[in-house]
């Protein structure tokens, strides 16, 4: 009993918009608990059923009543489309795409919209889109239907299906046939309903807390007013249970209270009731009494109240190391079983959320169960009622998870659901509405995960130990790290064990008594260490964390002897003079290697020039040479090890003097004597020249197995420059000095060798080959690289030039590669001057000088030359031509094809408004036809506006357009005044001839070619009309072109003074002629009896239309009748005789006599409960009496039908 009772033939209701669906949760505060929504409140935005325009906005009706209006509308638009195509010839396949596309939209967008009864299926959408599509089809490319006729037999059937009675008017034929006043009366026997109550019908999840104290109970009743409630409640602590009764005060505002969501027409809509409630427990609609005193049928439904959920974090300690477990507890109050949903970030970046599903052991929860009735438990006398299971538990969830990334750790909880369906939510800030009170449940836990350090050696091992100086100190070289990619930033307790360097083990290991120590580390410098010994790392560790202690671990620390020198020297004597040349020095040294000794060396009247000699070893021999002559005082100075800074040796005055007179020398400053040269150039190289003036140099250069020998005599200076003869063979040259000999005589030979790498050839230049040549065809405007071919060393100077200029402006340009390029700007041709290379100016070759760079020249576009085509200033003219007529034009194109024109053409007819289209043509040759249009009278203007071929995109910039006109003349037309007509007399008035009148369009004079066609033979009789000057002509039908029967008249053909010609041989406009005789009726049917709403039909023989004479209800009455067939329907009882008939070819002055007569009679009529409406109230089980009255001819047959209504739905 959800709605209101309809006979079948009432208006179908509007269709529900899922009202009685759940609604999400909500939150409250903190831990807000989310309940099912009021069925009557408003529908969630959510909804994906929702209409696409709320019903508070717009009611369904009103929506219905828009989108048939807006149906409408585009139905009148597209009539008046159809009404220009014909009038004035438009595009079609243009206005058919345009309806097509929007028929489209609107169908195929309305289902969207969700409006009752407008939802159409997708089968449904798409056939009214095709059905759309092929009636847009049927009128935009104008295929001939009757869709006039059958618009007017729509109207006819639905909307004025009237029909011509007897009396020559129109009357409705159910308003004779289903005539209201033949059956009156009504008996309405009414069987009062029964009203039914339950509680929470849509099971809503309800809860209370310190947030929200109280409930309300949805209670919904329906057919009903109640005036007594009663409600029980079981305690969820201590499974007692009490009644709770809501009197008829309470019960009536209640129910005024839910009527408020109803207009106050609305009696039959169930209400939904909302009483109150504050505490927790199982409450069940026990009973409930209406206004009659009657207990009202209650459907059983069990509805908890319970403690809103809620869920905190036990706090723990926020530092943790990676690799350790989360572990802290989740501490929750809810009814069981339960779910918890929590999120997990990790570095601010969210790891999604998990679900956990908490059902304590030893719980049996019908909550949990599937359940087929609205019973949680059963109430009875013989059994305890135990809802124990209902109650608010407080459980500990561990959760326990591996800290395996360090940084920033976040768990937070989310939602909790509790077995009922309430959920306290915390995700949502805008909800938490006691985030500042001191109630505040935590709800997150934070957590630091720290890296675990990770600390070794570096550098030192008992094999490799560790020096420092005695008295020094140094540090641990120790390397901390993390266990990860990432750093550890706090401090570090690092320990080692030290054990003296006295007391170390034969093996190198720690004694059993050995010294821990330990120190914190703010940064990577290891802890001081100063006494020699063993010493080894033990645990390394941080604020949090304790670290691993890698290998190496041991380091040896040792403080060894300060470093010490003695000599012992002896000269060393020339062969040739016997004189001393210098001094052979023995060093014995203590100390750590290498060894850093520093000493000076002092010529008498010269300075002193200090040295550094450096020594691997603990002995060497250090020679004292001295290239110029005089007494030489060699002192050491001081001298440092590995192990110790410098350490004076003044102390020990380690001195050494000699007199050198050294025998003669000659050497190249240049410690890698190495040039390059250009062929057919010389070099020079420094030489320093030793012994006593005047020198003597012998010198030879070698070139493969050629070697020539030079000699420099009476050299005065000690520095000498030595210019090489030009070389004038390429490749590699060896510049050896051989010999030198200064005023003693005594030659000295050497072996100082200089490098001379000879070019073998000039660095070259030249222009590289495009495609074989040295010339290139490009697009304009693009750059092209220019290929250079050079020889030589790297970089090259070019300077070039374009020869097309008419100033002569050189560039420049720096290579650096051989097979290099010059970027070319522009056409023309473009000339290498000179090169130049690292070292060497180079030479160009003549013949590879210059490259030459040419643009593709663009499309174009021009009209081929004919007969036809005139050139007036600026535009082609063609010859003019005929509405219709075939016509071309060709047009030539230079380019590289294919090739793509665009080109408009501009209309300007005889009558409308102007027209702009646009086209496009694709040609694969350099010629090509355009098709002219003709279709339409009037001046064509074709502009051709732009033009890409292969490579060159439009530019209008840089092309012209080239425009045509034609004038296309309109075809003359001819149609008879009366096109259509029937001419027609009797055939004994047949005599003279007929006079047509024919309408003529074009241009003066015409001829006519007019064609007569007897109905019995097959060719027509030609009739030719050579000369007609005028715009309206009469055409007279010689005689011997008539006989008895119907003749046909056409237009064949029409021909105006500018020769074009319009020929309308099959579809030209025709008259007829219908030489007659009498025509004839005679009835469809045998029978003379008829009643009233029966039709009578004749049969006609003749030409239409007819003209019946006939008399009625003593009346003389006249029909004309268009068709072959009479008919009329019988409005009222009498005879009906037909006496006279003539048609079209007839008059009325020979009409064909008869005379035929058909009787009609009265229908029967019945009346119930003297034809009045009356109402009975029984309860079921109980009779009503209902009264017949019949009128008419007895005996008499009905028809009885009882409708019972139930629920909406009517039966017979």
């Amino acid at each position: 009993m959800n709605g209101t009772p309809r006979l079948r033939s009432a208006y179908p209701s509007t269709p529900p918009t899922n009202l009685f669906r759940k609604n999400d949760p909500t939150s409250y505060g903190a831990a807000s608990v989310a309940a099912a929504s009021d069925p009557t409140g408003s529908k969630p935005s959510g909804d994906p059923n929702a209409p696409w325009v709320p019903f508070e906005i717009l009611d369904a009706p009103t929506q219905r009543l828009y989108i048939s209006v807006i149906y409408v509308a585009l139905s009148a638009w597209k009539f008046y489309d159809y009404h220009q195509l014909v009038s004035e010839e438009t595009d079609s396949l243009w206005l058919f795409m345009k309806w097509v596309v929007m028929d489209g939209v609107f169908l195929l967008g309305l289902p969207g919209l969700r409006i009752p009864w407008l939802e159409w299926s997708s089968t449904t959408t798409t056939v009214a889109f095709l059905v759309h599509a092929i009636l847009n089809a049927f009128l935009m490319f104008r295929i001939p239907l009757p869709i006039g006729t059958w618009f007017i037999g729509f109207v006819k059937l639905y909307f004025y299906n009237r029909e011509l009675a007897i009396s020559e008017r129109r009357v409705d034929p159910s308003t004779i046939r289903h005539n209201a006043s033949l059956i009156l009366g009504k008996q309405i026997v009414h069987i009062l309903p029964e009203g039914s109550a339950m509680l929470n019908p849509y099971q809503s999840a309800l809860c209370i807390d310190g947030l929200k104290p109280s409930v309300d109970l949805p209670i919904r009743v329906n057919q009903t007013s109640p005036i007594l409630i009663e409600i029980l409640r079981i305690d969820l602590d201590t499974n007692e249970a009490e009644t709770i009764v809501i009197p008829n005060r309470e019960a009536r505002r209640l129910k005024k209270q839910a009527d408020q969501a109803f207009g106050k027409n609305d009696v039959e809509s169930p209400r939904l009731m909302r009483y109150p409630v504050r505490k927790t427990g199982l409450y069940r609609l026990s009973k409930v009494v209406d206004e009659s005193k009657l207990e009202v049928q209650r459907r059983l439904s069990d509805t908890l109240v319970v403690q809103c959920p809620s869920a905190s974090i036990k706090s723990v300690s926020q530092d943790r190391c990676k690799g350790t477990l989360s572990d802290f507890l989740i501490e929750v109050d809810a009814t069981p079983p339960l779910k918890i949903k929590y999120t997990k970030v990790i570095n601010r970046e969210d790891q999604g959320f998990t679900f956990l599903s908490i059902h304590p052991e030893n719980l049996f929860s019908p909550l949990a169960q599937s359940r087929t009735s609205g019973a949680l438990v059963s109430i009875s006398a013989e059994q305890e009622i135990d809802v124990s299971w209902a109650r608010t538990q407080h459980i500990r969830i561990p959760i326990n998870e591996t800290l395996g990334i360090p940084g920033g750790w976040q768990y937070s909880i989310d939602e909790i659901h509790d077995a009922c369906g309430n959920v306290a939510n915390y995700s949502r800030p805008e909800e938490q509405r006691i985030q500042n009170t001191k109630d505040r449940l935590h709800t997150d836990q934070i957590f630091t995960v720290h890296e675990r350090p990770k600390i070794a050696l570096s550098g030192c091992t008992p094999e490799n130990p560790l020096k420092i100086a005695k008295g020094k100190n140094a540090r641990l070289p120790i390397v901390i790290g993390s266990t990860s990619s990432g750093t550890v930033t706090s401090e570090h307790l690092v320990s080692w064990a030290f054990t003296p360097q006295d007391r170390v083990s034969s093996a190198g290991e720690h004694e059993t008594d050995v010294t821990l120590l330990n120190a914190t580390i703010k940064d990577s410098h290891g802890p001081v260490i100063r006494k020699p010994g063993l010493y080894a790392l033990q645990s390394v560790s941080t604020e949090f964390c304790a670290g691993e202690v890698l290998e190496p671990s041991s380091c040896l620390l040792l403080s060894p002897p300060e470093p010490d020198l003695t000599i012992a020297a002896q000269n060393i004597p020339d062969k040739c003079a016997g004189n001393s040349v210098g001094l052979m020095v023995d060093l014995d040294l203590v100390g750590t290697p290498p060894f850093r000794l520093s000493y000076t060396v002092k010529r008498k009247g010269g300075r002193v020039m200090p040295r550094v000699e450096k020594i691997e070893g603990l002995r060497t021999q250090l020679m004292l040479t001295p290239y110029e002559a005089g007494h030489y005082t060699y002192e050491f100075l001081d001298i440092s090890d590995a192990v110790y800074e410098l350490r004076s040796l003044k102390s020990k005055n380690l001195r050494l003097e000699q007199d050198v007179k050294p025998s003669a020398w000659a050497k190249f400053l240049d410690p890698f004597p190495t040039q390059a040269a250009c062929i057919g150039e010389s070099t020079s190289f420094a030489l320093h020249l030793s012994g006593e003036p005047p020198w003597s140099l012998e010198y030879e250069i070698v070139r493969g197995t050629k070697k020539r020998k030079f000699t420099i005599e009476n050299l005065q200076s000690e520095y000498y420059t030595l210019w090489t003869e030009k070389l004038t063979e390429g490749g590699e040259h060896s510049l050896s000095l051989t010999s030198v000999s200064d005023i003693s005589g005594c030659k000295a030979f050497l072996e100082q060798e200089a490098k001379i790498q000879v070019r073998h050839q000039r660095p070259k230049a030249s222009f590289g080959y495009l495609d074989g040549k040295r010339s290139t065809l490009t697009l304009e405007a693009r750059k092209v690289n220019l290929p250079v071919r050079l020889t030589g060393e790297a970089p090259w100077t070019i300077n070039y030039r374009k020869v097309t200029d008419p100033i002569d402006l050189r560039q420049k340009k720096l290579l650096q590669n051989k097979n290099d390029v010059l970027e070319a700007p522009a056409q023309g041709i473009y000339e290498i001057i000179d090169v130049k290379d690292a070292f060497c100016p180079g030479t160009v070759e003549s013949s590879a000088s210059r490259f030459e760079v040419s643009w593709i020249p663009r499309p174009s576009i021009r009209v081929a030359e004919s007969s036809s085509i005139e050139v007036q200033e600026d535009r082609y003219v063609k010859k003019a031509v005929c509405e219709e007529d075939q016509d071309s034009l060709e047009v030539l194109l230079t380019g590289n094809p294919p090739y793509h024109v665009k080109y408009e053409v501009h209309l300007t007819p005889e009558r409308g408004p102007a027209s702009l289209s646009t086209k496009e043509l694709t040609a694969g040759l350099g010629g090509s036809f355009v098709r002219m249009e003709t279709s339409q009278a009037g001046l064509h203007e074709y502009k051709f506006a732009e033009l890409v071929d292969n490579l060159y995109d439009h530019d209008r910039r840089k092309f012209s357009p080239v425009t045509v006109q034609q004038r296309v003349f309109s075809r003359p037309s001819a149609r008879f005044d009366n096109s259509g007509k029937t001419y027609s007399y009797c055939k004994e008035e047949q005599a003279g001839v007929e006079s047509i009148p024919i309408i003529l369009a074009g241009v003066a004079p015409f001829a006519l070619e007019i064609g007569i066609k007897h109905h019995a033979t097959s060719r027509p009789e030609i009739v030719n009309v050579p000369h007609v000057d005028t715009h309206r002509h009469s055409f007279h039908i010689p005689h011997r072109a008539l006989g008895l029967g119907i003749h046909s008249v056409t237009i064949r053909k029409v021909r105006d003074s500018h020769g074009c010609q319009r020929e309308t041989e099959f579809d030209g406009p025709t008259v007829y002629v219908n030489v007659a005789d009498l025509p004839a009726i005679s009835p469809l049917e045998s029978a003379t009896d008829y009643c009233v709403g029966d039709r009578i039909s004749y049969t006609l023989a003749g030409t239409p239309p007819f003209n019946i004479y006939y008399a009625f209800q003593g009346i003389d009455r006249k029909a004309k009748v268009s068709t072959t067939e009479f008919k009329r329907i019988a409005e009222s009882p009498g005879n009906f005789t037909i006496t006279a008939l003539s048609d079209k070819a007839s008059s009325d002055s020979c009409r064909a006599r008869t005379r035929i007569t058909k009787v009609i009679h009265q229908l029967p009529s019945v009346r119930i409960s003297k034809g009045k409406t009356a109402q009975v109230d029984i309860h079921e089980g109980g009779e009503a009496e209902i009264l017949f009255e019949f009128g008419g001819t007895p005996p008499f047959e009905f028809t009885q039908v009882d409708l019972s209504i139930y629920r909406g739905i009517a039966t017979d």
